[in-house]
């Protein structure tokens, strides 16, 4: 009888180890597809009418959810670390300040309590990024692709790891971050297509551009004149509130290939935009997509569910709230 309790024990005791391990060490699996079809059957579902709702009474949503998604996969991997609050003794990732454009958080909380309504502890934070980001894509008129599921949700999250590509870099500079995710340079192409095609700037990341570029006290000679100088106007109109503009002159809120047909006008209006249209490394690239919105828009699901394959590091979780670790 004393022999059973000891295996009873020792059983208990390796179930609990074995329970640390899977839940503190990094995931290494592949992502699948329908992850949750027996878990929680419902749950894309339950993403995809959330995120309808949301788009339907404001069409900026889809621009919001692909820089949250953007900005949460290229500092720890897409591991929903972009979620986490900020405590008394660490400054997180959402307050660093190249995430001060991130919104959205609260249409996150509101998928996720719907979630752990209908299957508790079951689908993870950074799983519901990447499905409500797909969901907005199709929503403005972009592709609808299949996303493998399966994300653990991040432990750390430090503002002081926020290195994200800068809308001044050069097509080199870009290259090469995008090439320390295992990004290639189409891959670089077309996901900043994709987010720029229905995004926004702020006066603050381009208005050297139509002023003072690069110290000249001119204005940027590779803008388009009568653009620069709206920009130039709309950026005087209220320094202080910093307004923004369509990064798409044209079909700002359709998900399409339109963004590289206003680069090659010269119509780029963050640096690096321009320059995707300018660099021989990139110029061919931009004219393929500009002339094929077929090809942009299978270009961008294959890039796009690439960089939702970048994994966490520092160990996973299932969080019950988004915003804190369990």
């Amino acid at each position: 009888m004393e022999s059973f309790k000891k295996q009873l024990r020792l059983s208990a005791l390796i179930i609990m180890f074995l329970f640390v391990v899977i839940t503190t060490l990094p995931y290494t699996l592949a992502l699948q597809f329908n992850f949750y079809s027996k878990s929680c059957p419902n749950a894309e579902n339950i993403v995809r009418q959330i995120v309808q709702r949301r788009v339907k009474a404001d069409r900026t949503i889809p621009a919001a959810l692909l820089r949250m998604h953007f900005h949460d996969c290229f500092v720890r991997g897409c591991d929903a670390s972009i979620l986490i609050d900020s405590t008394t003794n660490n400054q997180a990732e959402k307050d660093a300040g190249a995430n001060g454009s991130v919104r959205e958080y609260a249409l996150i909380d509101q998928i996720k309590a719907a979630l752990e309504r209908a299957c508790p502890k079951t689908v993870s934070c950074a799983d519901i990024i990447a499905l409500a980001t797909r969901d907005s894509v199709a929503l403005s008129g972009g592709p609808m692709y299949s996303v493998p599921t399966g994300r653990m949700d991040g432990l750390i999250s430090r503002a002081s790891e926020v290195n994200l590509p800068s809308p001044s870099f050069t097509v080199a500079q870009a290259r090469q971050s995008f090439s320390a995710r295992g990004l290639t340079l189409n891959d670089m192409v077309v996901l900043l297509g994709g987010g720029h095609t229905i995004g926004v700037a702020h006066c603050n990341f381009f208005q050297n551009r139509v002023t003072n570029f690069q110290n000249t006290g001119a204005p940027d000679r590779t803008m388009d004149k009568t653009l620069a100088s709206k920009l130039r106007n709309l950026c005087a109109s209220n320094p202080n509130a910093n307004p923004s503009t369509f990064l798409d002159q044209n079909t700002s809120f359709v998900f399409d290939n339109e963004y590289y047909n206003q680069i090659k006008k010269n119509k780029g209006i963050l640096q690096i935009d321009q320059e995707l249209a300018l660099d021989p490394l990139s110029s061919s690239m931009v004219s393929s997509l500009a002339t094929n919105n077929n090809q942009f828009r299978k270009s961008f699901v294959n890039a796009i569910i690439k960089m939702g394959n970048i994994k966490g590091s520092g160990g996973g979780e299932i969080r019950k709230n988004c915003r804190r670790k369990n």
